[in-house]
């Protein structure tokens, strides 16, 4: 037998709570706040293209309010089942800066298996520049070198072939297709699942 994975007998760090903000090349990745956050999240949360593939929106104006007052405190890890809730601004320089553009989820399933799950939306306004790309790659680097997980997965619905890509660009592998595994509006959908192992975080990270 292959020896085991020397990190799957270091216990997880938790809780833990990132040092905010997370800052990439050009965003911020920080808690969602309520209210000066509604109005950029709402732009986006609202249209029924954004939303197609999801399992929430589009959003009227008193339902984001409740979600967002929720996802406002979900800053810190502490047992299976908890996510951070992360609000994404630009950080450039110019009229962008601080504008907040998209809103990302890394949750922790099962602590135990050391089992996390990354999830994104953005304003389509801001596609094309890789954002996204950079955002979860973040949230690759917190959960594979801040808590040491094993794997890292994401689902999506299987007709959202720009989530697909995104998720290949960063370097997850297709894993399964579970057919007709949701309903979602008015028709059943495929559901896709990525992940990666932490082994091959550290190849991509070695290669670059």
């Amino acid at each position: 037998m292959l020896p085991p994975d020397a990190s799957a007998t270091l216990a997880l760090p938790l809780p833990y709570t990132p040092a905010y903000p997370i800052r990439t090349e050009r965003l911020e990745l920080r808690p969602v706040r309520a209210d000066d956050d509604f109005a950029a999240i709402y732009a986006y949360r609202s249209l029924p293209e954004v939303c197609r593939y999801l399992y929430t929106g589009p959003y009227e104006e008193d339902e984001l309010r409740a979600d967002l007052a929720i996802k406002a405190t979900r800053t810190t890890l502490r047992e299976s089942g908890d996510f951070l809730s992360l609000a994404v601004a630009i950080r450039e320089t110019g009229p962008l800066a601080g504008q907040v553009i998209g809103d990302v989820t890394f949750a922790l399933p099962r602590a135990e298996h050391r089992q996390g799950g990354i999830g994104y939306v953005f304003h389509p306004d801001h596609g094309g520049h890789g954002y996204a790309t950079e955002a979860s790659r973040a949230l690759l680097k917190l959960g594979f070198e801040d808590l040491q997980l094993h794997r890292i997965q994401a689902e999506l619905d299987g007709r959202n072939t720009a989530s697909a890509r995104l998720l290949e660009r960063l370097g997850m592998r297709r894993e399964g297709r579970l057919r007709e595994n949701e309903f979602l509006d008015g028709e059943w959908a495929d559901e896709v699942i990525y992940a990666m192992l932490a082994r091959e975080w550290r190849r991509g990270a070695v290669a670059e």
